[in-house]
């Protein structure tokens, strides 16, 4: 009898080796698959938790005391000092000649052009 393996017993152990990669690859996948799922829930949650974005902000100047501009709260342009307002508060802003964001044009929104 010969020591060599017939083409039967070759192709059966070649079968035996994909399907154990298989087994491997999808249990990698599965684990790249929990770990977005875990993600996303993790962006969800952190959305969900966010507080609202202020619906107008005053931008102050360097001494933290003038008022440098007007912006909505949505601008994409607001400045590094910041803080948050009402509409009554940007409304008077402007009106004490607070310059409006000639981005995202505040007194348009609030219809104080004349």
């Amino acid at each position: 009898m010969s020591d060599t393996p017939s083409r039967l017993e070759l192709l059966q152990f070649t079968r035996r080796v994909v399907e154990q990669q298989a087994r491997a690859s999808l249990r990698q996948l599965d684990g790249w698959i929990a770990d977005e799922e875990r993600r996303e829930a993790e962006r969800r949650q952190a959305e969900e938790r966010r507080p609202p974005l202020p619906e107008w902000l005053i931008e102050r100047g360097l001494d933290r005391h003038s008022l440098v501009a007007v912006h909505t709260g949505d601008c994409w342009d607001p400045g590094k000092r910041q803080m948050p307002a009402t509409r009554d508060q940007a409304r008077d802003a402007i009106r004490q000649q607070v310059p409006a964001c000639s981005k995202c044009r505040p007194d348009t929104r609030l219809g104080l052009l004349e």
